[in-house]
C-alpha cells in the first residue's frame, strides 16, 4: 500500500510540476510576444527623463508584481504583462540602434536564436543537474550585485571594458536562469506561476542583451 501511495503521490508531484512548467513557459512566451510590441512602438531614441522614468516604473511593477502575486494571481498577471510592454520600450532604441548597424538584423536575429537555444539547453541541463542549486543561486544573485555596482562605477569611471562586462552578464544570467529551471522542477518551491515567469523573463532578456553586445560588439546592457 506504501508503495501504491508513494507512486501515486509521484505521478501527482510530477503532474503538478509539468503543469507548472507549461503554465510559465506560456507566461513567458507571451511576455515576449508584449516585448516585442514594445520595442516595435518604442522611439528611435528616448529622452533621458522619459527613460528614467520607465525603468522608475519597471522597477516598481517588479516589485507589485511579486507583492500581488499570492494575493491576486490575476492582477499579477496583468502587471506582468504590463511590465513586458514597457520593457519593450525601454530596449526597443536599443535594438533599433543595433538594427541599423550594418549586418544588424542578422546580429539581432543570431542573439535572440541563441537566447532561444540557450533557454532549451539550460531546461535540459536543469533536468538532469544535481547540485545545491539555491546555494548557486545565492552566489549568483551576489556577482549580480558587483555587476550592477561595477555598472555604475563605469558610468563615472570606465575601468571595464563593454566585451567583459557583456560576458560577465552573460555567464551570471545564464547561471540564474539555470537556477530558475531548477527551481521549476522542483515545484517552484513557493513561488507562483507568474513570479517564476518573471525571474525567467528576466533572465533571459538579459542573456539577449548581453548577446547584442558580444554580436555587435559594443554598448551596456540592462541589469
Amino acid at each position: 500500500m506504501r508503495t501504491i501511495d508513494a507512486y501515486q503521490n509521484g505521478g501527482v508531484i510530477q503532474a503538478d510540476t509539468a503543469t507548472l512548467l507549461s503554465r510559465v513557459l506560456w507566461i513567458t512566451t507571451v511576455g515576449f510576444l508584449f516585448t516585442a510590441l514594445g520595442a516595435y512602438i518604442a522611439p528611435d531614441a528616448l529622452p533621458g527623463i522619459g527613460f528614467f522614468a520607465v525603468v522608475i516604473v519597471n522597477f516598481a511593477l517588479i516589485f507589485g508584481i511579486q507583492y500581488v502575486s499570492r494575493r491576486s494571481p490575476g492582477i499579477a498577471l496583468a502587471l506582468f504583462y504590463l511590465f513586458t510592454v514597457l520593457m519593450g520600450v525601454e530596449v526597443g532604441p536599443l535594438i533599433k540602434m543595433y538594427l541599423h548597424m550594418a549586418n544588424g538584423q542578422t546580429i539581432v536575429f543570431q542573439a535572440a536564436g541563441t537566447t532561444a537555444l540557450g533557454m532549451a539547453a539550460m531546461a535540459i541541463v536543469a533536468e538532469f543537474a544535481r547540485f545545491d542549486y539555491v546555494k548557486v543561486g545565492r552566489i549568483a544573485m551576489f556577482a549580480l550585485i558587483g555587476l550592477i555596482l561595477i555598472g555604475v562605477i563605469g558610468m563615472f569611471v570606465h575601468f571595464v571594458r563593454p566585451g567583459v562586462y557583456a560576458w560577465l552578464s552573460l555567464i551570471i544570467f545564464s547561471v540564474l536562469l539555470l537556477v530558475d529551471f531548477m527551481r521549476l522542477k522542483d515545484g517552484g518551491r513557493g513561488a507562483t506561476a507568474v513570479t517564476l515567469a518573471l525571474s525567467i523573463y528576466l533572465d533571459a532578456l538579459n542573456i539577449f542583451i548581453a548577446l547584442l553586445q558580444i554580436f555587435g560588439g559594443g554598448s551596456r546592457s540592462r541589469d
